[in-house]
């Protein structure tokens, strides 16, 4: 029996917040000058007393100390709730592009045992990139760091995915995420050469990797595009305003996540869209 549409939500949101703590966890204990790993109890970041388990609730533990540590009253960081809020949010959103999906073959005489369990990998392939994408994002966006081994662990789940989810031909699935992992990490190991790591990093040809595991062909080409496409609106009138000038470093790593994020969801679309223009 199908649970009511409400309620999914409310459950996948639930998980959201809760790996959105997990995440603002995993954020404070591997930034570059820690020492902890993440086996021990999560601590206040100011006066480093370990917290009570109601202390950790997502959301309402930091709205009912009133943003503050009930010891030391520093003032927790904001990032927190609003990790916990974006990754509730992306995991709703995935859900909601899912369950479209969902709809449509329920509408034409509903799916069979395989169909759905092809489906509900789907999800949970989301499910997974979802919190290792925002992680790249807030990381990167911090400490403009991509950590090499979450993004080959990553670029290796993905092949896994895919290669399950793939179509009947699993040659045809194999040669479109090969095609993809080499323009997407072969389009950045290029620039990586040719102006010798001072365009872009390593992180980002590594990145690049997982993007073409993760997408495959055509999509990949969404990404890249959609990619320097926000780069440029984002970058461009902070040069314009003097905020950034030509040498700034610029954590790129985020508008790649962004870029791979719509590729995932809604580059067959766009691409199906593109060919309807271009007559193509």
């Amino acid at each position: 029996m199908l649970l009511p549409v409400w309620l999914v939500y409310v459950l996948v949101i639930g998980l959201g917040l809760a790996v959105g703590s997990y995440l603002n966890m995993a954020l404070w204990r591997l930034r570059p000058d820690a020492s902890a790993g993440l086996g021990r109890r999560s601590v206040c970041v100011h006066c480093g007393r370990p917290l009570a388990w109601y202390e950790n609730i997502p959301l309402v533990s930091f709205g009912a100390l009133r943003g503050r540590c009930r010891t030391c009253q520093g003032r927790i960081p904001w990032q927190y709730p609003l990790v916990e809020l974006i990754t509730a949010a992306l995991f709703g959103l995935a859900a909601w592009h899912q369950l479209d999906w969902f709809s449509r073959f329920l509408s034409i005489g509903g799916l069979s045992g395989i169909a759905f369990w092809w489906w509900a990998l789907q999800l949970w392939r989301d499910f997974f990139f979802i919190p290792l994408l925002f992680f790249i994002f807030v990381y990167d966006l911090q400490y403009q760091i991509i950590l090499s081994g979450l993004v080959w662990a990553g670029a290796v789940a993905a092949l896994v995915f895919n290669l399950i989810l793939g179509s009947p031909s699993l040659s045809l699935t194999a040669y479109r995420l090969l095609l993809g992992t080499i323009i997407g990490g072969g389009f950045f190991l290029f620039q990586y050469l040719v102006s010798k790591g001072r365009w872009i990093g390593g992180g980002d040809v590594r990145l690049g990797v997982m993007m073409g595991a993760l997408l495959g062909w055509p999509q990949i080409i969404v990404a890249l595009f959609a990619s320097y496409l926000l780069g440029s609106l984002t970058v461009l009138p902070l040069l314009a305003l003097k905020k950034k000038h030509l040498r700034s470093e610029i954590p790129f790593g985020t508008f790649l996540v962004i870029g791979t994020l719509i590729a995932l969801w809604w580059g067959s679309d766009l691409i199906y869209w593109y060919r309807g223009v271009v007559g193509f």
